[in-house]
C-alpha cells in the first residue's frame, strides 16, 4: 500500500530533476558572476598598487643602481607602458593560468601559492569547527534558558571574545601557554599541536558570533505560532525543540557560518604572522611590504575564486535544510 503508483513514481523522479536542474543553473551563474567580480577587484588593486609611493624597480636593484639598469627591470616588467596595458596584460596570462613570477623573490607564484594554501585552510577550517562546535550549542542553550545564569554567561563571553583583538589575544596566549606553561609550541608547524592555539585565536571572534547569532536565530524560532501550536497539542518538548525549533533556527547559523569562514581565510593574515605559520597571510603581507604587484594579484584572485565558491556552497547547504529555498527565480 506505501508503494508509490508508476505516476507518482514519475512525477517524483521529474521533480527531483528539475530541482537538480535549478540547483546546477544557480551555481553556473554563481560562478559566472565571479568574473566581473574579479574584475572590479583586481584593477582596483591593480590601480593602487601602481600610484602607491616608492618605487619597487629600485626597491630591487638598490639605490646605487644605474639609470640604464633602471629602464632596463622597468621594460623587462612591462613598468615602460601604460597602466591599461599592463592590467590588461596581466588578466590575459591569469586567464591561461600563467601568474608569472615574484618581481623580488623570482619564485613561480602558483607552485607557491599551492603549498602554502594547505596550512591556510587547515587553521581557518579548524578555527570554524571550534567556533561551531562551540558557539551553536552554548548560542541554543542560552536561548532555550533565556535569563539564566548560563544565558548571562555567554553574553559577557561574546562581548568579551568581540571587544579583543587577534594581535594582543594571541600575544597573550603565546606568553601563557607556551613561554610560560609549555603546553604548546611557540610558533611553527612541525606537529597538529602547532595548529591548537592558532586555530583557537582566530576562531575566537567567529565564537563570539556563532553564540551570538544562533541565540538570536533560536529566540526567533521558538517564539513563532507553530511552536507555540505544537506544545499546546502535547508534543514532546524535545520534540519541538530538536525537530522543528533547531532545524529552522540553522538557516542564518548556516550562511553566518560561510561569511565566517570566507573572512577566516582574510583573517589568518594576522595569525599567521603572529605564530609563524607559512600560510598565503604571510605571503601576501610580505608582497604588499615589496609591492611585489604579481604576487598580490596572484593571491587576491585565489581568495576571491575561494570565498566565491563557499558562499555557492553554504547557498546549496541552506536550500537542504530548508526545502522551501526555491533557486529557479
Amino acid at each position: 500500500m506505501g508503494e508509490l503508483s508508476p505516476t507518482n513514481n514519475n512525477k517524483h523522479t521529474l521533480i527531483i530533476r528539475k530541482k537538480t536542474l535549478n540547483w546546477l543553473k544557480y551555481a553556473l551563474k554563481r560562478l559566472l558572476m565571479l568574473i566581473p567580480v574579479i574584475i572590479a577587484v583586481t584593477f582596483v588593486l591593480f590601480v593602487i598598487l601602481s600610484f602607491a609611493p616608492g618605487d619597487v624597480v629600485k626597491t630591487i636593484l638598490g639605490d646605487e643602481a644605474t639609470e640604464e639598469q633602471i629602464a632596463e627591470l622597468k621594460h623587462e616588467l612591462n613598468l615602460d607602458q601604460p597602466l591599461l596595458i599592463r592590467y590588461a596584460r596581466y588578466m590575459m596570462d591569469a586567464c591561461r593560468i600563467d601568474f608569472g613570477n615574484s618581481w623580488t623573490s623570482g619564485y613561480e607564484i602558483l607552485p607557491e601559492f599551492s603549498r602554502r594554501l594547505p596550512y591556510t585552510l587547515l587553521v581557518t577550517t579548524l578555527s570554524v569547527l571550534f567556533a561551531v562546535g562551540v558557539g551553536i550549542p552554548l548560542g541554543i542553550a542560552s536561548a532555550i534558558k533565556e535569563h539564566s545564569i548560563l544565558d548571562y554567561g555567554c553574553t559577557f563571553l561574546v562581548m568579551l571574545l568581540a571587544s579583543m583583538p587577534a594581535f594582543w589575544l594571541g600575544t597573550l596566549c603565546q606568553i601563557l601557554f607556551c613561554l610560560t606553561l609549555r603546553w604548546l609550541p611557540v610558533s611553527g608547524v612541525g606537529s597538529w599541536r602547532h595548529f591548537i592555539l592558532p586555530s583557537i585565536i582566530l576562531g575566537a571572534s567567529t565564537l563570539a558570533t556563532m553564540i551570538r547569532m544562533s541565540r538570536t536565530s533560536m529566540l526567533d524560532v521558538i517564539k513563532m505560532d507553530y511552536i507555540r501550536t505544537a506544545r499546546a497539542k502535547g508534543a514532546d518538548e524535545k520534540k519541538v525543540l530538536y525537530h522543528h525549533a533547531i532545524r529552522n533556527s540553522l538557516i542564518p547559523v548556516i550562511t553566518q557560518i560561510g561569511i565566517s569562514f570566507a573572512g577566516g581565510i582574510g583573517g589568518a593574515i594576522v595569525t599567521e604572522n603572529i605564530f609563524a605559520i607559512p600560510g598565503i597571510g604571510v605571503m601576501l603581507v610580505n608582497a604588499v611590504k615589496s609591492r611585489d604587484v604579481p604576487v598580490v594579484m596572484g593571491v587576491i584572485i585565489f581568495v576571491t575564486i575561494i570565498v566565491g565558491i563557499i558562499n555557492l556552497i553554504v547557498d546549496l547547504i541552506c536550500a537542504v535544510v530548508d526545502p522551501r529555498i526555491d533557486f529557479a527565480s
